[in-house]
């Protein structure tokens, strides 16, 4: 139990080792806010864990939503190609309030 070679891994653990965020603190304080949902359910702890197959959504500080699928445990903070492999992005929405206006002025 513990070991990185296990089915599951800490929420900011993940987070941190996938490069969604920069650093484990980063990836704390984004779990505990209560604004993270792992498999459509909200969660508020960092300790959370995460395994192969889970969906993890959240919106972005710029406000886009992002989900994510994860593919494989990351035992390390490597290099950005290999921290890319571990999740499918299902979805990045851009800011739709922005979209609407922009829709709007094209067709004015």
């Amino acid at each position: 139990m513990g070991s990185s070679a296990g089915n599951a891994i800490r929420l900011d653990r993940f987070l941190c080792f996938a490069r969604i965020v920069k650093t484990r603190g980063q990836a704390q304080e984004m779990a505990e806010s209560g604004h993270v949902r792992i498999d459509g359910r909200a969660v508020d702890k960092a300790a959370t864990p995460v395994r192969i197959g889970c969906i993890i959504a959240f919106a972005t500080p710029g406000g886009r939503v992002r989900a994510l699928r994860i593919v494989t445990l990351p035992v390390r903070r490597g290099p950005s190609e290999e921290a890319r492999r571990c999740y499918d992005e299902l979805i990045e929405n851009a800011r739709a309030t922005r979209a609407g206006v922009d829709a709007a002025s094209a067709r004015a």
